[in-house]
């Protein structure tokens, strides 16, 4: 079983910069996919980022890339988005993800079984 805890929301203004961070307690973090989500009231959990299990491939949504930059430190089973030049629209209660799978990025919310509780973000304008 594996436990997701996000942390590093809170309120920043517009064009400011946030990290978020996701530890993870169990498994064998060195061999999950990760991705980041979110979601506002009303609407479906969307993709924001994803990172295979080696690193080195990732995978951005369009209102993000160029904009974030998804990480992972297998010493201390973190995955890190950093999200900068921040817009209101990135608004959301943002999720980390985890999947026990060594086949590439993984985009969608099905292939996810694990999910953190969520931090929220939130940019004025």
């Amino acid at each position: 079983q594996v436990q997701l805890v996000e942390s590093g929301g809170g309120l920043v203004q517009r064009g400011g910069s946030l990290r978020l961070s996701c530890v993870a307690f169990g498994g064998t973090w060195s061999s999950y996919a990760l991705g980041w989500f979110r979601q506002v009231p009303g609407k479906e959990r969307e993709f924001v980022a994803a990172i295979d299990w080696t690193g080195i491939k990732t995978s951005y949504a369009d209102s993000v890339k160029g904009r974030s930059t998804i990480s992972r430190d297998n010493a201390t089973n973190t995955v890190y988005l950093q999200m900068n030049s921040l817009k209101p629209e990135d608004t959301a209660v943002y999720y980390c993800a985890a999947h026990f799978s060594r086949v590439g990025v993984l985009l969608t919310l099905g292939d996810y079984p694990y999910w953190g509780r969520g931090t929220q973000v939130i940019v004025s304008s």
